[in-house]
């Protein structure tokens, strides 16, 4: 097997070698808690059926968290049924309860431009086209003619409020300093109720989401049990956390947005390539669409030969072409070779090479300034003296040619948009941007 392939990404399709849907989905690990297993497993595997998975504009990029729910509906998807992707201008005005603090309301036309954006996101990973197109939807459409008063009586006489307080979401702020406002604690209610009009409109049987959405998921299912006597599904991912404890998604504290302007290719790339040995399976599991002997042989190589990182290298380049395309991703493998001298820093465009160092330690200097001053400016050195004494051991590059000389200035080391790049010894490096 070829451990680092070329930029060829794996095509979407699920496993073959499972003979249930089901099945797989629990080998993957994206099964933490689902209504009946057996009903579901008998559903899952029998007739095409509609399921939904909803996301809120709460922000103007999704992230990967959000990634893992739209590769489970992409699974689906490919095992013939057929997705309904909310994204809810509704509830996107409000915001589901988080654990610490009431989230701060936007505005409607941020909103609404939000709702934009994020389906423009969705839309990348599911198919719009062939008898089981995904078809979007936006819960303002069957929210905003409805009074307060109609929403009470219809929807709001089927919920208990002693169930509703048990909800881990609500249960939380409810035991914490902050408290949770009604606005907040309706959200559930909101959820609900989506399910419901999506089950009336278009058939609707299954809801995905986060394990911590559970009791929203449940909402919609209880209330569908109620109001229209039937029962549907849900599932619940497990929230995916690190082997070493550590939050999951999140990059030198900022999270891992989908919006290439929001979060480049190049880090996205870098994100991956980054992975745990303890996790890189996991993720390879959750995040492509390898098939199991495929990943199986990774984690054979990862027990046999870690130091080859061909599992995170794999990983990296599916996930990041998933998200950004082949040429973003052949961009991003291209710029992290040669920051590390084995590929052309020249053959870089300027937006590439501005993403890639944009990750690293920088500094601005000109021209005419030595290579000492930004050994020091840039943190790669602690002290001219320290600097001297790297040059002279022959352990800095510019450019990824060595640097011979003290004296050494970057006149003419201008790259693509007046970057260069700095590197001691063979993987700390640093930007330079040229004034």
């Amino acid at each position: 097997m070829n451990p680092a392939p070329a930029v060829s990404l794996a095509p979407l399709q699920n496993d073959p070698s499972f003979g249930s849907l089901w099945d797989e989905l629990k080998w993957r690990g994206l099964v933490h808690v689902s209504t009946d297993p057996v009903a579901l497993k008998v559903a899952l595997d029998g007739d095409p059926i509609t399921y939904y998975c909803g996301f809120d504009p709460t922000a103007p990029s999704l992230h990967l968290g959000n990634l893992v729910q739209l590769l489970l509906m992409r699974r689906l998807q490919l095992g013939g049924h057929r997705p309904l992707a909310l994204v809810g201008g509704s509830t996107g005005l409000i915001g589901d309860p988080r654990p610490t603090a009431e989230r701060q309301l936007n505005d409607r036309q941020t909103v609404a431009e939000w709702v934009g954006r994020l389906q423009g996101q969705v839309i990348r990973f599911l198919s719009p086209e062939g008898d089981n197109a995904v078809r979007l939807v936006n819960n303002l459409d069957w929210t905003a003619g409805l009074s307060a008063i109609d929403f009470l009586r219809e929807i709001g006489k089927h919920f208990r409020v002693g169930t509703m307080i048990k909800k881990d979401a609500v249960a939380s702020r409810l035991n914490s300093d902050a408290g949770i406002s009604y606005t907040e604690f309706s959200y559930q209610i909101l959820q609900g109720y989506d399910f419901l009009e999506l089950h009336r409109q278009y058939g609707c049987v299954l809801q995905t989401g986060g394990s911590d959405q559970w009791g929203n998921l449940t909402s919609g299912t209880d209330l569908i049990h109620k109001v229209e006597g039937r029962s549907v599904h849900a599932i619940g991912t497990p929230l995916i956390t690190n082997s070493d404890g550590t939050k999951f998604g999140k990059s030198e504290g900022n999270a891992i947005w989908l919006d290439a302007e929001m979060c480049s290719p190049y880090a996205m790339y870098q994100f991956w390539l980054n992975t745990d040995d303890a996790d890189v399976v996991d993720r390879l599991k959750v995040f492509t669409f390898l098939s199991r002997a495929e990943i199986e042989q990774y984690a054979q190589l990862v027990a046999d030969e870690p130091f080859r990182r061909a599992a995170q290298k794999r990983l990296a380049l599916e996930v990041t072409g998933l998200v950004h395309g082949a040429d973003a991703v052949g961009s991003a493998i291209a710029a992290s070779e040669a920051l590390f001298g084995q590929g052309d820093l020249l053959a870089l465009d300027a937006g590439t090479l501005a993403a890639a160092i944009a990750e690293l330690p920088r500094a601005e200097v000109a021209e005419s300034d030595t290579v000492v001053s930004a050994l020091v400016a840039t943190g790669l050195c602690s002290s001219a003296s320290d600097a001297r004494r790297a040059i002279a051991q022959g352990g800095v590059a510019l450019n990824n040619v060595r640097v011979e000389s003290d004296d050494a200035t970057f006149a003419g080391a201008a790259l693509a948009g007046g970057a260069a790049v700095l590197r001691r010894g063979k993987k700390t490096l640093a930007g330079v941007i040229l004034h």
